[in-house]
């Protein structure tokens, strides 16, 4: 392959390659008229269950599993390859036109928030400090690794990942250069979860909420299927954490919601109440 020189201006070419060509591109904007459906209860979360998306739903069934019944919520899928999130509807609840999507409408006029770390900050203060420390060294540990993991999962997910799974084309440099910085995070955790049940300390907070469904997820070789390559069997701490967060009720209804592929069993479309966790799996778009 011939050494690529960057031309003097950039340009986009549509035909780029890679698993997700068709809905990336250089510009923002809705690209077409496309209301959002609102269904009873005051919180709409507009997602997919990607590892941003799964925060959320966590998030909010944990708070349920609380005992908060304010954080009953309609969650409606959106089919990212389909281009769903560039719907005006959409674009004028996330302009950057990424999943997930939060509008809260319990109060006079209705609250939107973008960005799923910003959304599980918002869902704690709205219930009263749920899964974040009050104040002090605690809270500031929390939100470090919150703002850690949304600092990171660019490498993870759209280095790493992108050229590990998805470009067109294998790239020595690439995959080296990602996959070191991925494994060093791996690192950082591990080291860390050596001396801690959880991220911010004793307690569950909304850091583990943000990072167990990308590096959860990467250890036990569910994502990009590079488990082997990575040898994520020694991270040993990030295993025994991962695991723990995986037996809690509500990580496990809030993994299946807005998730639309895999074991039937494991796919809850949408959701608008909690006996939908009870019904056959329905495609309602």
């Amino acid at each position: 392959m011939s050494e690529y020189i960057p031309p003097k201006v950039w340009t986009w070419q549509k035909a780029n390659g890679g698993q997700f060509a068709n809905i990336n591109r250089p510009v923002a904007a809705a690209t077409h008229e496309q209301e959002l459906p609102v269904g009873r209860h005051p919180l709409q979360l507009y997602s997919l269950a990607t590892p941003n998306g799964v925060k959320v739903t966590v998030m909010l069934e944990e708070l349920l599993e609380l005992g908060h019944s304010g954080a009953e919520y309609d969650a409606w899928l959106i089919r990212i390859n389909e281009g769903h999130q560039f719907g005006s509807g959409f674009v004028a609840v996330n302009p950057n036109s990424k999943i997930p999507a939060l509008l809260d409408r319990s109060g006079p006029t209705p609250v939107r928030v973008f960005e799923s770390g910003a959304i599980l900050q918002y869902l704690s203060e709205k219930f009263g400090g749920a899964f974040m420390p009050t104040g002090g060294a605690a809270r500031a540990e929390c939100l470090s690794w919150l703002f850690w993991q949304m600092g990171s999962a660019p490498f993870l997910g759209g280095g790493f990942g992108h050229f590990y799974a998805y470009a067109p084309h294998k790239i020595e440099y690439a995959i080296d250069r990602y996959a070191m910085e991925v494994k060093r995070q791996l690192d950082v955790l591990d080291r860390h979860l050596a001396a801690h049940t959880y991220l911010a300390g004793e307690d569950y907070s909304i850091a583990d909420m943000a990072v167990w469904p990308w590096y959860g997820a990467l250890v036990k070789g569910q994502l990009y299927e590079a488990g082997e390559f990575l040898q994520v069997q020694d991270y040993k701490n990030v295993l025994r954490w991962t695991d723990a967060i995986a037996k809690r009720p509500a990580v496990q209804r809030g993994r299946k919601v807005n998730r639309a592929w895999g074991e039937p069993s494991s796919q809850l479309h949408e959701r608008h109440e909690a006996s939908d966790f009870d019904s056959k799996t329905q495609d309602k778009r």
